[in-house]
C-alpha cells in the first residue's frame, strides 16, 4: 500500500460500542460490512498503528486508519452506451443517469451499466478503491432511479468524495410523486434502515438498523397525489422509497415498496429522480451545484396530474 491509498476517519463519542465493521460500513459508501471485514482480516484497518479485529467494538473519539486495495486489472468490458455528462474534468465526471440502468455490474446485470460505459469513455481513469466491479462509483442510485451521479476518475478524488457523504457535507436532492398527501409541508424521518427480517429481497424500517434521516418538503399537492423534494442525510439503499411507504406515502410506481393498485402502478419503476448535487471538488476545493432537468417521464406525470385537478 502506499500513503495515497490511506483514509483517515475518527470515531465520533456517540459511535461507542458499534462494531468496527459495521462502522465502516456505514463511513465508507460502498464498503459493504462483508468487504471491511476482509480489510480487517488483512489488518488494513488501524488505531494507533495496531490492527484492528472484526469484533473490535469502538470507544469513540479513536482514529481509524484504512489502508485501501490497490487498483486491480477490472474485467469488465468496455461498451460504448451514451452518457449524459453534466461535468467532466480529470478529477470528477457528473452524469445524468437514465432510468433503467444499474449503475455497476453484479449478478444478472453484467452488461449494460453506467460502469461499461464508463469503462468506454474514461478508460484506465477511474478509481479503483471499490474494487474490479465498482471503478470509481462513490455512490449509487437504484436501477428505476434517474438522475445525477458523481464518479472519481482517481483514488485522491474518491477518497475527498466519500469523506464529504460520510460528513453529510455533499447535498443529495432527489424529487419524487407520492401516494396521497401528507400532512406537513415539510419535515424529517429519522428512522433506522436495515435488510428486511422475512423477505432479504427488500430493505425495511427497524430498530437498531443503521441510521437514516430524509429531509423532506411538498412542492404541490395534486388530487390524491403530492409532488415533493428531499435532501439525504444519509445514503441507505431504497432509503426515499423505505422512508415514505413507513409513512404512508409510498412512491407511484415503486414495484417493491409501492401500491400494487394505483393508477400509476404500471409506468416501469419509482417516479425518483435525483435532481441536485452539491459537493467540493477534491481539488479545488471550489463549492459545485449540478441539476438535472426532470425526465420526460415524470414530466408525463405531472401533466396527467395537472389535469386531474
Amino acid at each position: 500500500m502506499n500513503e495515497s491509498n490511506e483514509l483517515q476517519l475518527t470515531a465520533a463519542p456517540e459511535d461507542a460500542g458499534k462494531r468496527i465493521d459495521s462502522w465502516l460500513s456505514e463511513q465508507i459508501e460502498g464498503l459493504t460490512r462483508s468487504a471491511a471485514q476482509n480489510l480487517l482480516a488483512e489488518q488494513a484497518v488501524t488505531a494507533d498503528g495496531k490492527p484492528l479485529k472484526k469484533n473490535y467494538k469502538l470507544a469513540g473519539g479513536e482514529q481509524i486508519t484504512v489502508c485501501l486495495p490497490d487498483l486491480r486489472e477490472v474485467d469488465i468490458v468496455p461498451e460504448n452506451i451514451p452518457l449524459d455528462i453534466v461535468f467532466e474534468d480529470s478529477d470528477i465526471i457528473v452524469v445524468n443517469k437514465p432510468r433503467g440502468m444499474v449503475v455497476h455490474p453484479a449478478a444478472g446485470n453484467w452488461s449494460g451499466t453506467l460502469v461499461n460505459a464508463l469503462m468506454y469513455h474514461c478508460g484506465d481513469s477511474l478509481s479503483g478503491i471499490n474494487g474490479e466491479h465498482r471503478p470509481g462509483i462513490v455512490h449509487r442510485i437504484d436501477k428505476d432511479t434517474s438522475g445525477l451521479l458523481v464518479v472519481a476518475k482517481n483514488d485522491a478524488a474518491h477518497q475527498s468524495l466519500a469523506a464529504q457523504i460520510a460528513a453529510h457535507t455533499a447535498r443529495r436532492s432527489y424529487q419524487a410523486v407520492v401516494v396521497g398527501s401528507p400532512r406537513q409541508d415539510e419535515g424529517t424521518i429519522d428512522k433506522p434502515i436495515a435488510r428486511h427480517r422475512t423477505d432479504r429481497k427488500k430493505m425495511a424500517v427497524v430498530e437498531g438498523g443503521r441510521e437514516a434521516v430524509t429531509h423532506y418538503r411538498v412542492l404541490k399537492r395534486y388530487r390524491g397525489y403530492t409532488h415533493m423534494a428531499f435532501e439525504l442525510e444519509t445514503g441507505r439503499t431504497h432509503q426515499i422509497r423505505v422512508h415514505m411507504a413507513s409513512i404512508g406515502h409510498p412512491i407511484i410506481g415503486d414495484p417493491v415498496y409501492g401500491l400494487k393498485k394505483d393508477r400509476f402502478a404500471d409506468i416501469g419503476g419509482q417516479c425518483l429522480h435525483a435532481a441536485q448535487l452539491t459537493l467540493r471538488h477534491p481539488r479545488t476545493d471550489e463549492i459545485m451545484q449540478f441539476s438535472a432537468p426532470l425526465p420526460q417521464y415524470f414530466a408525463e406525470i405531472l401533466c396527467k396530474l395537472e389535469k386531474m385537478q
